[in-house]
């Protein structure tokens, strides 16, 4: 039986609902549970996500990176992201917090005391990945919450979200204003958008398709996702691509036109010229570079 097309699907809305007595939700995944939410989807909740070992892709609102020796996430509200692992990502486990703004109650943060987690959840907004020691050390203290009462993985969040507010060690990764704050029909909209893109990316993907999928003009598709993303759709094209091409000179031994050819361009010498536009260096280098560091 044939799936309908992806423009009759529903664009994933994640009802996160925690179970009954508990404020949050907490999940770990590891190789006997996989986190199978693949798929571009936002929710109300904000959501820590570490991810122990393993490299992958990072999809959070246009911001698409990848990401080596494990991820340590933070995502606003209602940003829509992609799961970052799968049975290719070789982590160990990931763990991940969902929580509302107002899980604590309706003041809880207000208080003197939250204003660095207040200024972490505003920050959140475009999505925040944290580096370094601040990796390493929350990562390590997110893999015991298995281990606490419900209680103790309370006060451990908040002392995780604190630290985090401390932390200099973080990028934003879309710093430049991915307003994603807008009427449900837009989050809609953008996630048939973000969920093609991924299916379909080593394909030609046409402005006419894209905007008969939303069911607007190819002008008015072109300022709809320009004022969402701050980028073109083009642009949001070519750096999915050139990111996919990232992990497979990372993690494959494939030829450099072998990688071109499998993450959507078909000339090689415009690949090279946006690979090194994108990254600063040419796909060789690229890899060379990734050689020395992995030793």
């Amino acid at each position: 039986m044939s799936k309908p097309p992806l423009i009759n699907q529903k664009p994933a809305f994640e009802a996160i609902e925690p179970s009954f007595g508990h404020s949050y939700t907490y999940q770990r995944f590891d190789a006997t549970k996989n986190n199978k939410n693949t798929v571009w989807h936002y929710h109300p909740e904000i959501e820590l996500v570490h991810v122990n070992g393993g490299s992958g892709k990072r999809q959070i609102g246009s911001h698409i990176s990848y990401y080596s020796k494990g991820d340590l996430i933070l995502i606003g509200s209602n940003l829509p992201h992609c799961g970052f692992t799968n049975k290719l990502t070789d982590n160990e486990s990931e763990t991940v917090i969902q929580m509302k703004l107002d899980f604590l109650g309706n003041d809880f943060f207000d208080i003197p005391e939250m204003k660095k987690i207040q200024s972490l959840f505003e920050m959140a907004k475009g999505g925040i990945a944290f580096s370094g020691k601040t990796k390493r050390k929350i990562g390590e203290k997110m893999q015991i919450l298995e281990y606490q009462t419900h209680f103790q993985r309370l006060l451990s969040i908040l002392n995780i979200l604190n630290e985090l507010g401390n932390s200099k060690e973080f990028k934003i990764l879309n710093a430049e204003g991915f307003s994603m704050e807008t009427e449900v029909k837009d989050n809609d909209r953008i996630n048939v958008v973000f969920n093609h893109v991924k299916n379909n990316f080593k394909e030609e993907i046409t402005l006419d398709e894209i905007s008969n999928m939303v069911s607007m003009t190819v002008p008015s598709f072109c300022r709809y996702f320009k004022k969402i993303t701050n980028k073109t759709f083009v642009q949001f094209v070519n750096e999915y691509r050139l990111v996919h091409a990232s992990k497979l000179l990372a993690e494959q031994p494939l030829s450099i036109t072998e990688v071109c050819f499998e993450s959507g361009f078909n000339n090689f010498s415009h690949f090279n010229k946006q690979f090194k536009a994108f990254t600063g260096q040419n796909p060789s280098e690229y890899r060379n570079e990734l050689k020395t560091v992995l030793k």
